[in-house]
């Protein structure tokens, strides 16, 4: 996948656009230096990372709500990254967190700021600090309270929880700890190519006016924050619309997605010289509106066929899972590659050119709202009300991003009498019920389920931050395109036509503090579509936000207070758990932990992959968090020792788990090592580290590395290969480095 990489810029057309592109990143990047420079320090801020990866093998991977896509090692690693905000060091401040997770569990917000309380008393609390994901569907699952989003995951998994939450309140440790004075700079701007809505037949039917007050049927638009303390640049938030599905639903390895690549290209390019999370300079590509958003740009195809799939019921031949979209790399490892890439090059220029300098207060609004039994307003002036919880018949069909099973189809608005059947075993909704949720036809009535306790949650946390001119807005769930865009239209209308200044901008933070599945419009959810069959409130379920939220940000503007609502329910010691534990490890007969079984060769050239597997411990007994468990080192003649250039946190590496006896205890790590073009000629090694388990229970941790080999420099990728004279002297170069690696070597095979 590396080589897609160098040679995204080959052609002379790409290498004059490009020419063009720098010329105007230089301009706008002098500019914003200047105005960096000269920029008054207003605010105290701070930025912090941990490590979340957890479990990486054989917990169900939360997302696609596949029984069979479990852990079995890391393509990168998973990180919180958290930001803080004070009008001054003492003062009013907000915490925002974007974390490489697929939602934020209502139970992780609970604990987390009950350890907040802990370390800092009443400065952080569940009003000011508002916890974010990625959406990525390459983590481990099992850590939100309600039992429905816990069930392929065999339940709740506390090693995900314990994870997730100790990362989460470690980054923001660190972001309170970097607290100084500095600025804080706005930048928007529009990004093509990225996202397609992967259910345009519900947004169509949204109304002809207001579709044609947009240029298109998602965001294009991403909004850029970043913070400057002095004239060191520490942190950048981006917000945009696009699911983290790059990888699809048989990936197994613990992955952050496109959004979690963008951040690694941009830490990387700030923090130069160091290793993947380390560096002090923090950038979070957060999530938005993104509940109908698909990065998969190709568009959904028949995998019989090749040809488009029915376009309502994303089916073919009938079948939903054989309609599946694609794109736009050869494979999900490129796709994502290219998704976060275009979003970092993007974040990357908005950074470079931001001079809108953010000033005024910090402040904040939260409430929690029982979304059951809310009274709305429509817009036809007529009285509603929102439903219990419940699923529709087209949740069981997936998406065209991840398609269900059997044969449900997606825009299904009539029910079927075996599937009602079975669904009455478990629970049949009550009239009231499907009055409620109409059209929707219930598959799962979970808001009518009470054991062994809650499958959804009632209880939801609604947030406003507001950094001088700019509101977040928190919301618990996904959020189609055009029920964002209705959500932040509402609060800037409200803030503005009560003091703030017409520069007022909003923008949604998705899968906030609490997940509540998908928020369509009134109209999308008469289509049935997946969205609409998850939105679980009924059809009134974005009205009743729109008036929630119109409230907060009338309370924003006006410095009132708003009353608190409802406490969440804490459910932790509920949870029920059949995930089996690590019993022990064993080597096999006259083999040790660490051991490599399958070698190195002495030579690689650039852009070929390195592979080598060792004897393994199970990869739960010690998450190696903020550690590795492989490293790629580089010897170092003139000091006679090895450095680190790749963990198993860089993207050009990865490493895969497998267990081969389950019985006796044998398990296998292969390590790969994808050789990028910057990669220095020389010798290199690979080391595995991990902990097995004894029959006591005990971990003890080991170690091992391959045999030394040599890497090389592509010879026709050379400057010099282009002349005659040029080539001669590479292959001389080459020649002599040749016989100096042999020597290092002293391998027979030289």
């Amino acid at each position: 996948m590396i080589s897609h990489i160098a040679c995204v810029f080959r052609t002379r057309r790409e290498l004059s656009h490009l020419g063009k592109m720098w010329v105007a990143l230089v301009f706008g990047l002098v500019m914003a230096l200047s105005a960096t420079a000269h920029a008054e320090h207003n605010y105290f801020i701070g930025a912090g990372r941990a490590d979340i990866t957890g479990p990486a093998a054989e917990v169900n991977m939360m997302g696609y709500a596949n029984p069979s896509q479990k852990t079995a090692g890391i393509h990168f690693r998973l990180y919180s990254r958290a930001f803080v905000v004070a009008y001054a060091r003492n003062a009013s401040r907000v915490v925002f967190v974007s974390a490489d997770v697929a939602m934020i569990s209502q139970l992780v917000k609970i604990e987390v700021v009950k350890q907040l309380r802990v370390l800092y008393g009443s400065l952080y609390s569940t009003e000011n600090v508002c916890l974010s994901s990625i959406h990525t569907h390459s983590g481990p699952a099992g850590f939100l309270q309600y039992l429905l989003y816990d069930i392929t995951s065999l339940g709740f998994v506390e090693e995900s929880f314990q994870a997730i939450v100790a990362g989460i309140v470690e980054s923001i440790k660190r972001a309170h700890d970097s607290l100084r004075p500095g600025s804080v700079f706005l930048n928007e701007g529009e990004l093509l190519d990225t996202n397609i809505n992967r259910s345009p037949t519900a947004y169509e039917n949204n109304p002809a006016v207001e579709r044609e007050s947009y240029q298109h049927n998602v965001d294009k638009e991403m909004v850029v924050l970043k913070l400057v303390a002095g004239t060191q640049p520490i942190g950048m938030i981006s917000w945009f619309a696009v699911h983290c599905t790059s990888m699809n639903n048989t990936n197994t390895m613990i992955s952050g997605d496109n959004k979690g690549y963008a951040s690694y290209l941009f830490e990387k390019e700030m923090n130069s010289g160091r290793l993947p999370g380390e560096g002090d300079f923090v950038a979070a590509f957060a999530q938005a509106n993104e509940g109908d958003v698909s990065p998969n740009t190709r568009g959904p195809h028949c995998l019989d066929t090749g040809l488009p799939c029915d376009a309502n019921s994303s089916t073919c031949n009938g079948k939903s899972e054989l309609c599946v979209a694609s794109g736009p790399g050869v494979d999900m490892v490129d796709s994502t590659r290219i998704i976060g890439e275009r979003q970092y090059v993007k974040a990357l220029a908005l950074y470079n050119t931001a001079v809108r300098q953010l000033t005024g207060p910090v402040d904040f609004r939260h409430q929690s709202v029982d979304m059951t039994d809310v009274r709305v307003i429509t817009p036809d002036g007529a009285t509603a009300k929102t439903c219990l919880p419940a699923m529709g018949y087209s949740f069981a069909a997936g998406t065209t991003d991840g398609p269900g099973a059997f044969d449900f189809s997606q825009g299904t608005t009539e029910s079927n009498p075996m599937w009602n059947l079975i669904r009455n075993f478990i629970k049949k909704p009550s009239v009231e019920q499907q009055r409620c949720q109409q059209p929707k036809p219930i598959l799962l009535d979970t808001g009518e389920i009470s054991f062994p306790y809650a499958w959804q949650p009632s209880i939801v946390e609604l947030q406003l931050l507001r950094v001088g001119d700019l509101v977040i807005a928190a919301v618990p769930g996904e959020f189609s395109t055009m029920s964002g865009r209705r959500v932040m239209s509402n609060i800037t209308a409200t803030l503005r036509q009560h003091g703030f200044t017409n520069a007022t901008k909003t923008v949604v933070a998705g899968l906030s503090n609490t997940y509540s599945s998908y928020i369509t419009t009134f109209e999308e959810y008469q289509v049935q579509r997946y969205e609409g069959a998850s939105t679980i409130y009924g059809p009134h379920t974005l009205q009743a936000y729109v008036q929630h939220f119109h409230q907060l940000a009338l309370a924003l503007a006006t410095n009132t207070s708003v009353e608190p609502g409802p406490a969440p329910p804490d459910l932790h010691s509920k949870q029920l758990s059949f995930l089996t534990p690590v019993i022990y490890d064993n080597p096999p007969l006259g083999k040790s932990f660490g051991q490599v079984i399958a070698d190195a060769s002495p030579v690689y050239y650039v852009n070929s992959t390195v592979t080598v597997t060792y004897v393994s411990g199970h990869p739960r007994n010690n998450f190696m968090t903020g550690a590795t468990f492989l490293t790629v080192e580089r010897w170092l003649p003139e000091q006679s020792s090895w450095v680190v250039d790749y963990t198993d946190a860089s993207w050009e590496t990865r490493f895969e788990w497998t267990r081969t006896s389950s019985i006796l205890g044998h398990s296998t790590i292969t390590v790969f090592w994808t050789i990028p073009p910057s990669a220095p000629s020389g010798g290199y090694r690979i080391k595995h580290f991990g902990f097995r388990k004894s029959l006591s229970g005990k971990t003890y941790p080991y170690s091992g590395a391959s045999s030394k080999f040599v890497v090389k420099a592509d010879i026709s990728s050379h400057g010099n290969a282009q002349t005659p004279t040029g080539r001669a002297v590479d292959l001389l170069l080459t020649g002599l480095r040749s016989l100096l690696d042999c020597a290092w070597l002293k391998s027979a095979e030289c």
